[in-house]
């Protein structure tokens, strides 16, 4: 049974999402403010993480971002809620390492399947069981390991698909929309813009080895071998 946490401080709300989570065959927790939720993750290892924005004790983006840094946090995906929906908003959230994004209020089924499509994409991550190598970027699948010139690099479930998709397709260009699809598993209201701020956060974990994922200017990217 995978295990969903739900960090939020609204009592109600919380309850509702576990109590809609229970019913499709998920263990569902719940933690009311960002200091329980991050000792919550960190005792729990979940297999996602539903995260509220605007939490006391520590803001969601804060949070976020300890859980994206950490060692044995930095691979659980995390799907923001949040009563903004501001474009500066989603990407503040992307930015810090969200792997997909929610906007107030929602719908349980909306949330269900979004859980259910990020939670798919991660599972998928490990298919092949091979090692690709392009110059300096070697990327272990068997193990869901990334490195550049013998470092580890640590990405989120997202950034390490996205990555994968490129890898995979080595000298093709994917189009923005392709990515959308592949990566996200659904049409994300068509914003292309998430892919754009995940290549450029993928781009700079990735330091020397970011300059292979070349930009095509008003279709999509490409990774190019040196």
């Amino acid at each position: 049974m995978q295990t969903v946490l739900i960090v939020e401080d609204e009592t109600d709300l919380a309850e509702l999402i576990a109590f809609h989570l229970k019913k499709e065959g998920f263990r569902a927790l719940i933690a009311n403010d960002g200091n329980a939720g991050l000792q919550e993750a960190r005792n729990a290892q979940p297999d996602l993480i539903l995260l509220d924005l605007m939490l006391p004790g520590m803001m969601g983006t804060e949070l976020c971002r300890v859980l994206k840094s950490g060692e044995h946090t930095a691979s659980i995906p995390i799907i923001m809620l949040t009563a903004k929906g501001e474009e500066i908003d989603r990407v503040v959230g992307f930015e810090v390492g969200a792997d997909d994004y929610v906007v107030k209020p929602f719908s349980t089924r909306e949330l269900m399947l979004r859980v259910r499509a990020v939670l798919r994409r991660t599972s998928e991550q490990g298919h092949k069981g091979a090692t690709l190598i392009i110059g300096e970027l070697i990327i272990d699948t068997e193990r869901h390991l990334v490195s550049v010139s013998g470092q580890e690099v640590t990405l989120t479930s997202t950034e390490y698909k996205l990555l994968m998709n490129l890898a995979e397709r080595t000298d093709r260009v994917q189009s923005r929309e392709l990515l959308l699809q592949n990566v996200w598993g659904y049409n994300y209201l068509g914003d292309t813009r998430t892919v754009d701020t995940h290549l450029t956060r993928l781009r700079t974990k990735l330091g020397p080895a970011g300059d292979l994922i070349k930009t095509v200017r008003g279709f999509g990217y490409k990774l190019e071998k040196p």
